[in-house]
């Protein structure tokens, strides 16, 4: 039985901490993979900055790019309505019968499981494994795995405020990913 972490996110753009939180999680936990899988429209956020999928998967292609143990899945993007997890995992399971899921979430996600969608039934398909976030609290009512990483103050948002801004984001982000912000004229660049 393969052991599947799954990242879960908007990937608008994918940077470093992702990539970062991926890999610590793969070896700490002893995972096989883990499955990079872009959300259609996340239930809890508003999607300020809307991009294409088909460059949301580039950018992600171009992020895991050299690591065999990354891939992506894209079950929510050729979903429509809201990407809950709930439905998500059932439908993973029934995809992959023989894989053990674990659902990667930071600590921003640990604070807001309360709100998730059929959390109870959800707990008793996937582990979840929270990593810290700055700014953020570890604390939950569930039963959830916590694993180190390195804290990284890096998110999708603050990455689009500063192309808007003319600001580099150099070294945010995997270089294939800056560039290609560049060359297609993301974000305001």
């Amino acid at each position: 039985m393969k052991k599947i972490g799954i990242l879960g996110g908007t990937f608008n753009p994918p940077h470093t901490g992702h990539l970062v939180i991926a890999n610590e999680v793969l070896h700490a936990r002893g995972l096989d993979e883990v499955w990079f899988m872009p959300n259609q429209v996340p239930p809890h956020k508003s999607v300020a900055e809307p991009i294409s999928n088909t460059a949301r998967l580039a950018m992600i292609e171009l992020a895991i790019e050299g690591n065999p143990a990354f891939r992506i899945e894209k079950v929510e993007l050729e979903r429509s309505g809201p990407s809950y997890t709930y439905e998500t995992m059932k439908l993973l399971k029934d995809m992959y019968k023989e894989h053990d899921f674990h659902f990667i979430i930071g600590g921003d996600m640990v604070e807001y499981l309360p709100k998730w969608q059929n959390i109870d039934r959800l707990l008793k398909m996937v582990k979840f494994i929270g990593v810290s976030r700055p700014s953020y609290k570890d604390e939950t009512p569930y039963d959830i795995l916590y694993t180190e990483t390195p804290q990284m103050d890096i998110s999708s948002s603050m990455i689009r405020e500063r192309v808007k801004a003319g600001r580099s984001i150099r070294y945010l982000l995997p270089d294939p990913v800056r560039e290609y912000i560049e060359e297609h004229g993301l974000y305001g660049s």
